[in-house]
């Protein structure tokens, strides 16, 4: 069994915002591939499904941001998943708008969802699928960028973008994460 964990915040009102963006594919994932209801479990909402015969669990922490490892942690003991079975599909500021890098550890570069899930984890070996918004220029305005909807015009980037991630889904699900890339690139290249 695979945890894909997309990270968000919970209240309808954000649900637009740019640090959100690791619900909405989550979503687009399940929607494509059929997946269960959304059920509340594990301090979040999860759906089950299967992948190029891979189970998948879906969570989207409803814990806030902040504390993501609150909701990943116990799912991740239930099952008793190692780190390698975990992927966090998350905004990523220093990627530009649409791109997407899969990479495995590394330091959590300032997201606090990523900062919950290493201090719960206790350890950062899981997988990333970084979702690129791009940065605001200056740090002074970071906190207002993540935390704003997307614009009109970024919808002509952001609904291709998360339907080649889900187009492309399976080819992460069977441990192929630059064919992933690749394929996501390729979707996406005409709206470049």
């Amino acid at each position: 069994m695979l945890l894909w964990v997309g990270l968000g915040n919970p209240e309808p009102g954000m649900a637009r915002q740019r640090h959100n963006i690791g619900f909405m594919a989550l979503d687009a994932i399940a929607d494509r591939h059929g997946f269960s209801p959304w059920r509340q479990r594990f301090k979040g909402l999860v759906a089950e499904g299967s992948i190029a015969g891979q189970k998948i669990l879906a969570l989207k922490p409803m814990t806030y941001m902040n504390a993501s490892g609150e909701s990943v942690q116990p799912a991740a003991a239930f099952y008793k998943l190692s780190e390698e079975a975990i992927t966090a599909f998350h905004d990523e500021l220093d990627l530009a708008p649409g791109k997407v890098r899969v990479k495995r550890g590394g330091g959590a570069a300032g997201h606090n969802g990523l900062r919950s899930m290493d201090r719960q984890l206790g350890s950062p070996n899981y997988w990333r699928v970084r979702l690129g918004i791009g940065h605001p220029g200056h740090k002074d305005r970071v906190t207002g960028h993540v935390l704003g909807d997307f614009a009109k015009d970024d919808r002509l980037w952001l609904v291709p973008l998360l339907d080649a991630v889900a187009e492309a889904a399976p080819l992460l699900a069977q441990g192929k994460p630059e064919d992933f890339m690749t394929k996501v690139a390729l979707l996406t290249q005409e709206i470049r």
